[in-house]
């Protein structure tokens, strides 16, 4: 079975492809969006991207991971990532980046609940958690708005190591 796209209001979510290596490398290599999170590195080059692009096949085919490019449907631009990892049985850990200059429009949010809402219909998953650093409260907003409730905070290592303090959200379908 191929990874369709899911389409929204203003998004349309589609498979990754080599050619976005170097896209991926410029937004998610913005020092700002990779301090947002637990594990995009700093710098983050073009083959860093085509490496991680080059995993989402078999992390669909294996039903580990599903990954999607954030594109705008307006102009075509990728503008972030959002993914569904750690999927285990009928759960599965809810990610996703924005790139800088596309914060604050609302693709996050828009783009999270799509994938939620696929996971539900689709993917047979059940529960999603999402877990996000207690110092970007801006991706709780984003959790709380897809209807994910904060169940925990935990202390866990960030790409460089260090222990960062961590909130936990979960959704579960109805």
């Amino acid at each position: 079975m191929e990874q369709s796209n899911i389409e929204t209001k203003n998004l349309i979510l589609r498979p990754y492809t080599l050619a976005d290596s170097q896209l991926v490398a410029k937004l998610a290599g913005d020092i700002r969006v990779a301090e947002t999170t637990l594990n995009i590195p700093h710098p983050y080059s073009e083959d860093l991207a085509r490496e991680w692009i080059s995993t989402h096949k078999n992390n669909w085919l294996n039903r580990t991971g599903i990954s999607y490019a954030v594109i705008l449907k307006s102009c075509s631009q990728l503008v972030g990532t959002a993914s569904l990892v750690s999927i285990s049985g009928e759960e599965a850990e809810l990610g996703y980046w924005i790139g800088h200059e596309f914060w604050g429009k609302g693709y996050g949010t828009e783009a999270a609940s799509a994938l939620v809402h696929q996971a539900f219909e689709k993917f047979s998953i059940s529960v999603i958690i999402a877990e996000h650093l207690s110092s970007n409260p801006a991706s709780g907003k984003v959790m709380a708005k897809i209807g994910m409730v904060k169940v925990d905070d935990i202390k866990k290592r960030d790409r460089n190591g260090l222990l960062s303090q961590i909130e936990v959200y979960k959704i579960e379908s109805s």
